[in-house]
């Protein structure tokens, strides 16, 4: 695939920006020893773009032979790997800059660097690599989806069917990346200060990326989604420390009820976005889940600043679960939202019996 010189520009310069940015975010002393600052953004910019720029070559081609050679899930661990190779391959041409102008001066120093750096360099390339292929595989479903739309448009019935799966892959592809971006925001602030802390909030981040990537599974049942909601919620506490509070309940009768997956957390989302992020003081997030013959309901609950609920955007999150609760349940569910100043509480209604 041929990259054009401006493509690779826009490469070098987010690279360069997210180094400083994460230096200034994440290092003590913010703008004093600004010549430690400037060779600590430049070293990290060396060693992410070397990374980076294998992935962006190599996945295109890569991926797409993994899926059709082999099964899930031996396709992703043959990913995995490749990406841990990129990660040391890209260490190492990175390593071999610095030795080339004369930074590294010595074998020794090398092997230094080389060791000290590589359990971080293979963190970082896992997150990204992993969360551009599956943003990627969403894309491509989408596309291929709107293709087949476009071919079988005499066919009315296996038209509306198909126009139905490529909305619910779109809504999937824009839930997905903002929670992941929120984690690997929090998981790289961590690395330097708290490596202990970043390795567990790997862990926390690999049960919800296994969540994501089972396509085949669009509901869930109600007590897996609480799980992810749950360690979703102890990674946004690194970032929001006391500001964030939270409670789970859940009647063991609602446990087996299926819901479209993520559609919870995305009401979990939307209250830390607008009821914690923007407030000092931040907020406390309620989120029960009851069950009464053959009704479920589950409400996320904040005590943030409240909304005008009717004039919420197409994109909003709560419209985004709204469509996927029609697009999948239809009238067996509904989304109800009591936004008031100082309370806000939206409730998923499903209106059939437990699964068994």
């Amino acid at each position: 695939m041929q990259r054009s010189a401006r493509f690779w520009a826009g490469v070098i310069a987010i690279n360069i920006v997210a180094s400083m940015l994460a230096n200034i975010a994440f290092r003590d002393g913010g703008w004093h020893g600004l010549p430690q600052f400037l060779r600590a953004s430049a070293l990290s910019s060396l060693f992410s773009f070397c990374c980076s720029s294998l992935c962006i070559v190599g996945l295109p081609y890569l991926v797409p032979l993994a899926r059709r050679w082999l099964p899930f899930p031996l396709d992703w661990a043959a990913i995995v790997l490749v990406l841990i190779g990129f990660a040391s391959a890209g260490m190492l041409i990175a390593l071999g800059t610095l030795t080339a102008v004369g930074y590294i001066r010595s074998a020794d120093a090398f092997v230094r660097w080389f060791a000290g750096s590589l359990k971080i360099a293979v963190i970082t390339t896992l997150l990204f690599g992993v969360f551009g292929t599956i943003v990627e595989s969403l894309r491509s479903r989408l596309d291929a989806a709107t293709l087949a739309l476009r071919t079988k448009e005499r066919d009315e019935a296996d038209a509306r069917r198909m126009a139905a799966e490529a909305r619910l892959t779109s809504l999937e592809s824009r839930v997905q990346p903002h929670f992941l971006f929120n984690t690997l925001n929090s998981i790289a602030a961590l690395i330097h200060e708290d490596p202990a802390g970043a390795e567990r909030m790997t862990g926390q981040l690999a049960s919800l990326l296994r969540s994501s990537l089972d396509q085949q599974t669009p509901l869930v049942p109600l007590d897996e989604e609480l799980q992810s909601v749950r360690n979703y919620l102890e990674i946004e506490r690194v970032r929001f420390g006391d500001r964030l509070r939270y409670h789970i309940s859940a009647d063991r009768a609602a446990a087996d009820v299926r819901v479209p997956r993520l559609a919870v957390q995305t009401l979990v989302e939307n209250s830390v976005k607008y009821a914690v992020s923007p407030r000092r003081e931040g907020a406390s997030i309620a989120v029960r889940a009851s069950a009464n013959t053959g009704h479920v309901r589950v409400e996320v609950e904040d005590d943030g600043p409240g909304f005008d609920a009717t004039a919420a955007p197409p994109g909003h999150g709560l419209a985004l679960v709204r469509e996927r609760l029609a697009g999948m349940l239809g009238e067996r569910a509904s989304l109800i939202v009591d936004a008031q100043p100082g309370r806000t509480c939206v409730a998923i209604d499903l209106f059939e019996p437990r699964a068994h």
